[in-house]
């Protein structure tokens, strides 16, 4: 099938218990931001600047997983900022993991092969030495990451391991040439790619999250879709890129542009999300078939932004992740006192206009799976696509590693006119909020799976390698 039974299977069994019970508004995805500080300043991204006097606190590691057993959803999103420099994000996953939630990591890529270097040295054994040359001679890893892989973890740090219920979802707005100038720094996607060929050559699940813009080149998308296909790549989240204020702000302020050049309209969305079907066909694109007809103009839904929440240092931001009116101490507490009705576009009537824009799908998406705007035959458009066979991985020709690979790998690298980022902050814990009791674990809800750890062996690892990179990928 497309997506994995078994994460199918908790996400649709936690809709049904809700639906069966009359639940007003629950939560599908917890967007989890522990931080917000960034070792990228992404062109688009209004998260330094909104929360610029919080930017070096963190949310504390029991808060995270209290808020995820508060809103109860099955699936976790932890993103940021960039996740990956928070103190604690091992503990974070496994923490979790034990609550029985699917994990997504987001991330921007650059820390992900230290991270995967710590999961092989606390796996190493010298039996596992003909893998780890391997991946030398892929430069996949460089010899001094070698050397410490095989220091091992005596320690026992914890690390992140592969499993059934955890993708690294990573961050790519295009090919070579696009994603580098939309990061702001050159090299950024060649070390996406390797951070993606390790982890699928150690077992890890991957995903990609997607933002199309003004400026994106639809012929260039497919490109994209094609080679992370052929680097077996499991899911692809794409989202139109919208109009929000602390992305405009950012925009205007800091790089001196017009957002209007930058950001979708609807009507443009519909064009540039035209051949979305035809990718969900051809690609494994996460979500549901109603929210690809509503990107591709062919029907209307109704924003469910109370299904994706967000949590972060401020506490429930309210009325959804791009707008903030207000942040509330708990979840239940934001699904009472916020008023939905004054937000999204019904029929075409704009309620707020902020929301005129939006198609994003941390506000739709979860509108075509709880049947918002329902059509006869919806829930088995929904069915039909989950359950199809996955499609098939493209060849990795070399055709089309000229065409992804044409940026600075290419001689045609760019130069940033923004500031360079900042360095790294110093993190600490963040003035307490109001204190969030962990809910009780219902019975037979979340039930902990034992981590599904790849056996990295002399003889596995290699077993997974893909075709031919190009030079300096």
């Amino acid at each position: 099938m497309r997506f994995p039974l078994a994460l199918t299977a908790k996400i649709t069994g936690h809709l049904i218990r809700h639906k069966l019970r009359r639940t007003p508004r629950f939560a599908l995805v917890l967007q989890l931001e522990p931080l917000h500080a960034c070792n990228l300043a992404c062109t688009g991204c209004g998260r330094i600047r909104e929360y610029s006097t919080s930017i070096k606190d963190v949310v504390p590691l029991d808060r995270c997983l209290a808020a995820a057993a508060e809103c109860d959803a099955p699936m976790v999103s932890i993103c940021g900022g960039e996740p990956l420099i928070y103190p604690q994000i091992e503990q974070l996953v496994q923490g979790l993991r034990r609550q029985g939630r699917i994990v997504y990591l987001c991330t921007n890529g650059l820390l992900m092969r230290r991270k995967l270097c710590d999961y092989l040295a606390a796996i190493y054994q010298p039996k596992f030495e003909t893998a780890l040359q391997e991946l030398l001679a892929d430069k996949l890893i460089s010899p001094a990451q070698a050397e410490t892989i095989r220091r091992g973890n005596p320690e026992g740090r914890p690390v992140i391991r592969p499993s059934q219920w955890f993708y690294w979802n990573v961050h790519i707005d295009g090919v070579e040439y696009t994603h580098d100038l939309m990061v702001e720094r050159e090299g950024v996607f060649q070390e996406c790619v390797q951070a993606i060929k390790l982890a699928k050559r150690l077992g890890f699940q991957v995903a990609t999250n997607t933002t199309v813009y003004r400026q994106t080149n639809v012929e260039e998308l497919e490109d994209m879709f094609r080679f992370f296909s052929a680097l077996g790549v499991d899911g692809h989240t794409i989202s139109p890129g919208y109009d929000y204020d602390a992305a405009k702000q950012d925009m205007l302020k800091r790089l001196g542009k017009d957002p209007a050049e930058f950001f979708l309209t609807r009507a443009l969305t519909r064009q540039k999300f035209a051949r979305i079907l035809d990718w969900g066909d051809r690609f494994p694109i996460l979500g549901t078939r109603v929210y690809q007809e509503f990107l591709a103009g062919l029907r209307e839904l109704t924003c469910t932004a109370w299904a994706i929440p967000t949590y972060n240092i401020r506490g429930w931001k309210a009325p959804c992740y791009l707008i903030t009116d207000a942040h509330y101490p708990t979840y239940a507490e934001m699904l009472q006192k916020v008023d939905w009705d004054r937000y999204g576009v019904v029929d075409g009537v704009v309620r707020d206009p902020r929301c005129a824009n939006c198609m994003v799908h941390c506000g739709y998406d979860p509108s075509g799976a709880l049947g918002t705007n329902y059509q006869p035959g919806d829930h088995w458009k929904n069915l039909k696509y989950t359950f199809a066979p996955r499609p098939k991985p493209c060849a990795l020709d070399p055709e089309l590693v000229r065409r992804v690979f044409n940026g600075a790998s290419a001689g045609r690298g760019h130069t940033s006119t923004s500031p360079a980022p900042a360095a790294k902050p110093q993190l600490k814990p963040n003035a307490p909020l109001p204190s969030v009791a962990k809910a009780p674990e219902p019975v037979g809800r979340h039930v902990a799976h034992p981590d599904h750890t790849a056996q990295a062996t002399a003889s596995s690892v290699p077993s997974n390698r893909h075709g031919a990179k190009p030079s300096g990928a």
